[in-house]
């Protein structure tokens, strides 16, 4: 490690690392366990030191050509290519066609799940043969240590979220800001970051101003102004939109007890869970909606936090899923001649839509709809905007 690497504590693995922690892996029992009950099931539960070996030798023959990050993204894109493959029934990009391909840019996006949200982003960079993006992701979500050497080999960088008292949380934030600032402006790197802490479960996409404002923390306040800033950091807006969510049934679970009780205490590994049910869970077509880079004439983090909501919602695919989950959720709420928020929704569409939220628990069913629905009120609220305006 250089003595000068500031930043070594939370950004990713480089070339020269990815050997050596390969090999850690490779060591690692509780990886080896928790990847052979994810591949293997119930076979690898009947003698799992026999199968740990196997897997030992399978994987490392299939990484052994693995020497630097780029290699890695490589096998990566393989892995996504397969999931696509089982798991949806089309992918649909816009906007990146007008992006600069030679301009890093920090993407901010609506934040639906944890592990496909910033997959999905790099790997259509990485199909468009674009440099793929250095991923935030919060160490609530590493609390084992070869979590952390998996996320961090595939360019994400750590938001250290547990930290103690405001003074140690105040110098994290600024380092973390500094260093997606670096990215762009030195490395040339592209970046990606949610709009919010933790996902938006309730299907409600709203950036945190605190984002914007944590941007702002490595700015030099006598030479620069905000405005000039953030338009030097190249924030381009991306709106994600999921058919199908193969989470659901956890966020109504959560949204129901917190209607409840007002509290939600989450289940030990219920995030790892999450992640697993985000990569093999069905999600029909998913989109993904590059905006335009913010410019330089937005004077504070809400200006800013408000377009990168304009834009995302604005994006936003909605799918006949969330006309229906709508109409019964909201049944007083009229949708307007709009071409955004009208488009035929068949009988099938409903019936089979329906049919999967029925599943659920009958008391989790309200918010199950909900999440579907609250996209269509937002935009809603957007094309009432743009009536005032």
């Amino acid at each position: 490690m250089d003595s000068e690497d500031i930043y070594f504590e939370i950004r990713p693995f480089g070339d020269d690392e990815v050997g050596e922690v390969l090999s850690r892996l490779f060591k690692d029992r509780e990886f080896l366990d928790t990847f052979g009950k994810y591949k293997l099931g119930n076979i690898f539960r009947i003698s799992p030191t026999f199968w740990s070996l196997i897997l030992r030798y399978a994987i490392s023959r299939q990484f052994r050509e693995v020497t630097n990050v780029a290699k890695m993204q490589a096998i990566i894109r393989d892995y996504m290519d397969k999931m696509i493959q089982s798991t949806m029934s089309e992918l649909n990009v816009s906007g990146l066609e007008e992006l600069p391909r030679d301009k890093p840019y920090l993407f901010i996006s609506n934040h639906r799940d944890i592990a496909m949200d910033p997959a999905f982003l790099n790997y259509v960079l990485h199909r468009d043969t674009r440099d793929t993006a250095r991923i935030a992701i919060g160490d609530n979500l590493l609390s084992k240590s070869w979590v952390s050497d998996i996320m961090r080999l595939n360019k994400s960088f750590i938001v250290k979220r547990s930290l103690g008292g405001p003074r140690e949380l105040i110098a994290a934030m600024r380092m973390l800001s500094n260093y997606i600032k670096h990215s762009i402006l030195i490395d040339k790197s592209p970046v990606w970051l949610a709009q919010r802490e933790g996902r938006a479960k309730d299907g409600i996409d709203k950036t945190e101003p605190a984002i914007i404002k944590m941007l702002d923390l490595c700015r030099n306040k006598k030479d620069q102004i905000f405005s000039e800033h953030i338009s030097k950091l190249s924030i381009v807006p991306v709106s994600i939109s999921y058919e199908l969510d193969p989470c659901e049934d956890l966020k109504a679970k959560e949204l129901y007890e917190i209607d409840r009780v007002g509290s939600y205490d989450k289940a030990v590994n219920e995030d790892v869970m999450s992640i697993g049910r985000g990569i093999a869970g069905q999600k029909g077509k998913v989109s993904i909606a590059f905006g335009k880079p913010i410019d330089s004439s937005l004077s504070d983090p809400i200006e800013v936090s408000q377009e990168i909501d304009r834009q995302i919602i604005e994006m936003y695919q909605l799918f006949p899923n969330n006309l229906v989950a709508h109409q019964i959720a909201y049944p007083n709420e009229k949708l307007p001649s709009h071409p955004l928020t009208t488009f035929s929704v068949s009988e099938y569409d409903r019936r089979s839509f329906c049919q999967r939220i029925d599943k659920l628990p009958f008391k989790h069913q309200k918010f199950a709809y909900q999440i579907y629905a609250n996209p269509v009120r937002s935009r809603l609220q957007h094309i009432k905007n743009l009536t005032i305006q």
